[in-house]
């Protein structure tokens, strides 16, 4: 297993399983660098998960240990993904959550992307 920056990447968590194409996906892009699937618990009407290809537990591991063509590569498909979606306009939002305090639910780096409608404030005051 490799070793993340944040500790010992698992490679059985579902993301990784997803790659390796042992669950399905609803995939609606792919590249060298990420894959990006409809989330099987949507909280909006669009709601898709992009991850990169590589062994990252969260933002914090990705940035010390991926090359920079790798970085690139995943944050260019993120915006990739919202043009395909048609999400530029009217709006979206990217949500990252990273470790426990964040409800990171699989160690595996991804990143929330959501549309379709007014999504309100980050956080309820």
């Amino acid at each position: 297993m490799p070793v993340a920056a944040t500790g010992t990447y698992d490679d059985s968590n579902i993301f990784a399983r997803i790659l390796r194409g042992e669950i399905p996906s609803k995939r609606v892009y792919e590249d060298q660098w990420a894959i990006a699937f409809h989330d099987i618990n949507p909280q909006a009407p669009v709601h898709v998960l992009v991850i990169p290809r590589g062994a990252y537990i969260s933002w914090a591991d990705f940035s010390a240990l991926a090359p920079d063509a790798e970085i690139a590569g995943f944050v260019r498909a993120v915006g990739a993904v919202a043009r395909q979606l048609a999400l530029e306009e009217p709006g979206y939002r990217l949500l990252a959550n990273a470790g426990l305090d964040a409800h990171q639910e699989v160690p595996h780096l991804h990143v929330h992307l959501f549309g379709g409608r007014p999504l309100g404030p980050m956080l309820v005051r």
